[in-house]
Formats: structure tokens, C-alpha cells, sequence
């Protein structure tokens, strides 16, 4: 989550710190965090320089800790994203597909697994192999080495991560006032945990666009001419990629963000 957040603005991540604490250090529970920890440096290409473990008896309950990470990166000034004044009509919004829920929208997904008869170790309806706990929780993608050759190369105007508030409420925050995303959700195949999710907890529409990614993790804002090349670079390094809309005049009332063709998702 952290090194995302700072690619968005350009900028390359260099460290990251974490921290762990826990009432009674279970040294297993421990080494798999750092493990987790330490892959997640290595695919941002930051180097993983200290950290803190402490260990706070009658703080936590049994098998209970906290974790949370800092990350550290550079970006020249004038280099910094998002270009508001070089964004104009027609730039066009390209989505870079999510792995899933991500870190995001956890209330939500707890509410609606916890309001069916389905038990987190059941085999996911919507992917037998993996159970529906092992489902929810594949890991936050990283996108930062497969951004990075485009941001340096200066084809990318602005680039958004898609957290809690979806789609909707992330994309207007990297635009300037006067225009709007306008995203087309038949454009992309919505991935099928996002489809039972809604369905199986009567979600509304609109209220699963401002919580879940909906399949798409990250979106760029690239000038037209631009567009193929920024393609290219992305599936060079694995991403799966799709135009999902462009930025148009945003009139009076206008939302930074509208959403067509979501009324039939799930």
C-alpha cells in the first residue's frame, strides 16, 4: 500500500520500516510477517533498513498483534505527480487490473460473509481452488517497478490508487476541478469474487463502487499519443492492462468521476 502511494506521485521508493507488536512474540507469526515484508520490498525495489519488533503483554489478547510499515522515496520537485495543468479533454484512462480485494473494504466483505451461512475455510464458490478466507486476503498488488520506466520516460500525467472509496472517490482526487473520469465498466470483466460478493450480500450498486476495486488497482492518465507506448511498457513487465474511459468537461454538478454500463456487474 505504501510504495503505491508514492509512485502515484511520481516518486521511487528508497526504505521502508515496519513494526510489529504483540502481547506474546510467536516466533513462527514473526518470520512470516518479515517474510511477507521482505518480498514486498523486493518487488518495489526498496531496501527494507530497520524496524521495530516489541512485545506488550495485557495490550494484545492472545494471537492478536499489530503491524503497520513506513515507506521512504524520492521524486525531483518539478517531476511530481500529478500534472493538473498539462491534463486536458480526451486524455485517456487506462486501468491496471487488481489481484483482487487488495487492503481495502474489509467492513464490508466481514458484513456480508459474516450475514451468510459460508465459513472463511469453505471452498470459494467463485474459485474452488481457494477458500473463501485464502480468496479475500491474496496480498495488495505492487506496481511500482512496471510504472516506473513510464514515469521516467514523462508519459504519464497523473496516476491514481484504487483504495477504499473505489473508483469513484480515488480518480477525482489526481484531477483538476474542471474535468471528470468518465470509466466504462463494460470494458473490463469484473473479477468474480467482486460478482459474489455483491450478490450474495445484496450490495448495492453504487455502494460497491465507492468500497471495492472492482478489478482494477491502479489507473494512468496518459495523453492520447502516448497511449500504446505506456501499454507497452506495462505488459513488458506483466501487467494486465485496459483502456477503461477518458476525462471529459466537467459541467456543473458534474461528480470528478462518473460510472456508465455498472447497472448489470453482478
Amino acid at each position: 500500500m505504501n510504495v503505491n502511494d508514492l509512485i502515484v506521485q511520481g516518486a521511487e521508493s528508497l526504505m521502508f520500516l515496519d513494526y510489529f507488536a504483540t502481547g506474546h512474540l510467536d516466533l513462527s507469526i514473526a518470520e512470516s510477517f518479515i517474510e511477507g515484508v521482505t518480498k514486498g520490498c523486493k518487488l518495489a525495489g526498496c531496501a527494507l533498513v530497520g524496524g521495530e519488533t516489541s512485545e506488550m503483554p495485557g495490550m494484545y489478547p492472545p494471537g492478536h498483534y499489530d503491524t503497520n510499515g513506513t515507506a521512504f522515496g524520492a521524486v525531483l520537485k518539478d517531476e511530481m505527480l500529478p500534472k493538473l495543468q498539462e491534463m486536458s479533454e480526451g486524455d485517456v484512462i487506462i486501468g491496471l487490473k487488481s489481484d483482487g480485494i487488495h487492503s481495502n473494504g474489509f467492513s464490508l466483505v466481514r458484513k456480508i460473509i459474516e450475514s451468510t451461512e459460508f465459513k472463511y475455510t469453505d471452498k470459494a464458490p467463485f474459485n474452488p481452488d481457494l477458500t473463501i478466507g485464502e480468496a479475500v486476503l491474496v496480498p495488495t498488488r505492487i506496481y511500482v517497478k512496471q510504472l516506473l520506466p513510464s514515469v521516467k520516460q514523462k508519459l504519464i500525467l497523473g496516476l491514481s490508487h484504487i483504495t477504499g472509496g473505489g473508483l469513484v472517490e480515488n480518480l477525482p482526487r489526481t484531477l483538476p476541478k474542471e474535468l471528470t473520469a468518465k470509466i466504462d465498466m463494460s470494458l473490463w470483466e469484473i473479477p468474480e469474487i467482486f460478482k459474489w460478493l455483491g450478490k450474495i450480500g445484496g450490495v448495492p450498486h453504487k455502494d460497491i463502487l465507492k468500497t471495492l476495486n472492482l478489478g482494477i488497482g491502479m489507473v494512468a492518465i496518459v495523453k492520447k499519443e502516448n497511449v500504446d507506448k505506456v501499454i507497452s511498457n506495462l505488459t513488458k513487465e506483466g501487467e494486465r492492462v485496459v483502456v477503461i474511459g477518458e476525462l471529459i468537461k466537467r459541467e456543473d454538478n458534474m461528480a470528478g468521476c462518473i460510472v456508465e454500463n455498472y447497472e448489470n456487474i453482478y
